[in-house]
């Protein structure tokens, strides 16, 4: 409470004639108790209200506690000034000591409002320092107040776990000796009071002694009025003040600031966790962290080391590639770009001179590749001379149609496969293997056909082959097929043999096919050439075996070796969808060996070897070189004419693959789209820009006779019509076929392969037409057939006769007609007609009447008179000509 003691209330006079400086405040001091026994001198002033007309002050002292200021000294007495008559107010004009007395006192108010301020800063940094010592005392008192309290839990679990292992050493009921003196010692024993500490302090004095620990049994130790207690017993340390009266009051040290709060759940942050949690939530970790590196960012201004990397770059790569190869910012790459002038997008493709550009002026070193590097060492890999070995020769039996070429491979293997051919002609390209009987080695031969629509199987069965047999018949002579097959044999530069067959036909004229063959550059031994000449017959076996021994000592000549040891490569001669097997692919090894698990790559086709069977159907776990097997285990089926080769792992054959087959999709697209060429070419594209198509599905069961027709139908194809082939595949005609054709209104084709159950139902249902060939002949005959009725049909006029008009009669009801005379020919009703005035025609329409005398005739012949009406046209003189012709429509064909 505030005791305010004042003395004596003065009287102040206000003088009525004078107005002065004298004070109008008196002051005076009190002591202020406070509590814990301290007390505080403080000012109090008395302010008296100025009055001008002399009414008596309000009693009402006001207490102002603040530092007692000097006492102003009294202003001098002044005589009092004039007053204003009637208004009871003195009016005075100051004098020059006046003036300079109040500016004297409003300097030392200044003087005196600049020091308080002053010692008002000073006072609140001492203050400050002082809050800050005391906080750091509280601080460390709290730090060896927790260490103590650990320890004494580290020994109290010590203990515990001392006489839990004696109780179930010695039993519940004893100890052992060592512990029961260490049990009766503890309760007396205690840690060493240390003497009090006094603090004296202005109108305070307090006593601060140290916790105590309290006994192990748990009981209070007693300590005297005005001790603090321990630790054990309150909250912390405790301080004693005694106030004024004397009596000691307990005073409870100030506790920590920071109050350890509830452990933070973690967790992942939902709906419900977020509605359920509390309303403050408190910062994430990753946020801190964030926080971190964001601070250290900003920290660290030093230059990071400049990374050189070896960049590698391809034929065209995006500006983001590029940037991340690099380690660099995309944004650098743009901003160099338009250096250059020129405008890119992060995802702008460019080429690789510009990267290589870019890259070598921001220090990096550059690695140039291109896209078709990933077959860099797949074929024609040089082999050890020390490796080798000799191998069979391969063979590819070439010739005209129907000349005896598959009889007489049969008679050489004891087979009979022209008796499963359709037709009687070799359709499919096949690899057989036939053994010597006087040398014992064995002889790969290749079957082509013959037909003119498989040329390229023919130009493929050269490529691969080491001696080519032209088959020649003794009774037929050169045709345009052998003609054909010889120019494949000179252009893959292979020697030839030629077997001049059937010469057990009476008409049989050797003598004849080696002169023929002398106009197309063969010359045969007998003629004084270099080319080797065999009569033979396959019907009797004829001269076979001399055949064979030709072949045999044409490959000593050649000296044929290769490493067999090596990886394998081939060619596919021949693929297939199998419905059971899958793709299936019929491969010439040429060089290494085949192994059952190899990972082998075709064209755009991968896969890894299933099963290898060979020409006689049997199941063989590797092929040689010149061994033709078929292989299983395709994810599609590969082209023919492929190159096969085997590879060290999946990812090389996925590289390699998805490069063919991106190859593949750009050339089909650049053949559909069509580049701008020659002016000879855009005009041939604007002549077939309104020709009419004839869509078509085609399926075949390899992938040799798929390719023998579609080049036969692009072969029909003409200015006005061709053959659109919607989809060309190998395998049987599925739903999906159906549903293309049905969308299309096309017509589906099927060479050796069938339609399944729900196709043909499916075809059935939507009226789509299937058709099955098993010969090719049909086949293109059907289709150009088909093609010839989308031509558009030719007109033929064919002159009839002529006639000259002598009158022109007017008729009711039926209006002008010409009264004429046929001059040649004969007229005909119903015919078309020219009107021709002075040798030109003016009006071209077919004829109404036609009359003779009053009977309407069907024709007037040459000489006779008759009458004559045109349709909807009256405008005819006496002396014009009316010509008389019939039109004709022929259908074109292709």
């Amino acid at each position: 409470m505030v005791d305010t003691k004042t003395p004596d209330d003065k009287k102040l006079s206000v003088p009525s004639k004078t107005l002065s400086l004298k004070p109008r405040v008196e002051t005076g001091t009190v002591r202020q108790s406070f509590s814990h026994g301290r007390s505080k001198q403080v000012v109090v002033e008395k302010r008296g209200k100025r009055r001008i007309d002399g009414s008596p002050e309000p009693q009402a002292p006001t207490v102002v506690a603040k530092p007692a200021p000097a006492a102003p000294a009294p202003a001098p007495s002044r005589p009092a000034p004039p007053r204003n008559a009637g208004s009871g107010v003195v009016l005075r004009t100051l004098t020059e000591d006046e003036r300079s007395a109040r500016a004297s006192a409003l300097a030392d108010a200044k003087v005196r409002e600049v020091e308080e301020r002053r010692q008002a800063e000073e006072e609140a940094q001492r203050r400050s320092v002082r809050e800050a010592a005391e906080r750091a005392e509280r601080e460390a008192a709290e730090s060896r107040r927790k260490a103590e309290e650990e320890r004494h839990r580290h020994e109290d679990e010590a203990k515990r776990k001392a006489e839990t292992e004696a109780k179930k050493r010695f039993g519940e009921g004893e100890q052992p000796a060592a512990a029961r003196p260490a049990a009766a010692a503890a309760p007396a024993t205690s840690a060493p009071r240390p003497a009090p500490t006094t603090t004296t302090r202005p109108g305070a004095t307090t006593t601060a002694r140290p916790a105590t620990i309290a006994p192990r049994q748990g009981v209070p130790a007693a300590r005297a009025p005005g001790v603090a207690a321990g630790p054990d017993e309150d909250d912390g340390p405790r301080q004693i003040r005694r106030g004024p009266g004397g009596a000691a009051r307990p005073v409870v040290a100030p506790k920590p600031t920071h109050k350890p709060g509830p452990q933070k759940e973690r967790g992942r942050l939902t709906v419900v966790t977020a509605l359920n949690a509390d309303e403050v939530r408190e910062r994430s970790i990753a946020s801190f962290r964030r926080r971190t590196q964001r601070l250290k960012g900003h920290v660290s201004n030093e230059p990071k080391e400049k990374l050189i990397r070896e960049v590698i770059i391809p034929e065209a790569i995006t500006i983001q590639e590029l940037a991340n190869r690099m380690a660099e910012r995309a944004v650098d790459v743009i901003r160099m770009l338009m250096k250059q002038g020129a405008m890119h997008k992060i995802t702008d493709v460019i080429d690789a001179d510009t990267a290589q550009l870019i890259a070598e002026e921001l220090g990096h070193t550059v690695k140039r590749v291109a896209a078709s590097d990933v077959e860099e060492g797949l074929f024609d890999a040089v082999d050890d001379s020390t490796d080798t070995e000799t191998r069979s020769p391969v063979v590819t039996v070439m010739g005209h149609v129907d000349h005896g070429k598959t009889s007489l491979l049969d008679a050489l293997r004891h087979a009979n496969v022209v008796s499963g051919e359709a037709g009687g002609i070799t359709q499919h390209i096949g690899a057989y293997q036939v053994v010597s009987p006087e040398s014992g080695k064995k002889i790969t031969f290749i079957d082509t056909p013959g037909h003119a629509a498989f040329t390229a199987m023919r130009a493929r069965g050269a490529k691969v082959t080491d001696i080519v047999v032209l088959v020649v018949a003794a009774d037929d002579g050169v045709m345009p097929q052998t003609i054909e097959a010889i120019n494949h044999a000179k252009a893959a530069r292979v020697p030839i043999i030629v077997a001049i067959n059937k010469i057990d036909k009476p008409d049989a004229k050797p003598e004849r096919v080696r002169t023929e063959l002398l106009q197309h550059e063969v010359q045969v031994e007998s003629f004084g050439g270099d080319v080797v000449d065999v009569e033979v017959s396959a019907k009797n076996k004829t001269n076979l075996d001399k055949l064979l021994e030709m072949i045999a000592l044409q490959a000593e000549i050649l000296d044929l070796k290769t490493n067999s040891e090596r990886p394998a490569e081939g060619t596919v001669i021949e693929a297939k969808l199998d419905r059971g097997r899958g793709p299936v692919a019929t491969v010439l090894v040429q060089r290494g060996t085949l192994r059952v698990g190899d990972i082998i790559v075709a064209g755009a086709e991968m896969g890894r070897v299933r099963a290898l069977i060979s020409d006689q159907g049997e199941t063989v776990q590797e092929a040689g070189p010149s061994v033709p097997v078929e292989v299983l285990g395709f994810n599609g089926p590969p082209e023919a004419g492929d190159r096969l080769a085997v590879v060290e792992n999946e990812a090389r054959a996925r590289q390699v693959t998805s490069y063919r087959a991106h190859q593949k999709r750009e050339n089909a697209a650049a053949s559909i789209s069509g580049m701008r060429g020659s002016l000879e070419q855009m005009m041939s594209q604007l002549k077939t820009a309104g020709r009419k198509e004839f869509p078509l599905i085609v399926k075949a069961d390899v992938q040799g006779s798929l390719e023998a027709i579609l080049g036969s139908l692009e072969k029909l194809g003409t200015d006005e019509v061709a053959a659109r082939i919607l989809h060309a595949g190998v395998g049987g005609i599925s739903e999906s076929d159906v549903t293309l054709a049905e969308g299309f209104n096309a017509a589906i084709i099927g060479f050796s392969v069938r339609a399944n159950k729900e196709a043909a139902a499916a075809a059935k249902r939507n009226g789509i037409e299937i058709r099955y060939y098993n010969i090719i002949y049909d086949l293109v005959d059907d289709v150009k057939k088909a093609m010839s009725g989308l031509l558009a049909p030719t007109l033929r006029e064919t002159m009839l006769g002529n006639a000259e008009i002598l009158e022109i009669f007017n008729i009711s009801k039926v209006g002008k007609v010409a009264g004429c005379r046929v001059t040649d020919g004969t007229v005909e009703r119903g015919a078309n007609v020219r009107l021709i005035r002075d040798n030109v025609v003016v009006h071209e329409g077919k004829l109404s009447t036609l009359k003779r005398f009053k009977d309407e005739v069907k024709e007037v012949q040459s000489g006779q008179e008759c009458g004559m009406a045109f349709e909807n046209y009256h405008d005819m003189r006496a002396g014009d000509v009316i010509e008389c012709y019939r039109v004709e429509t022929i259908q074109r064909s292709l």
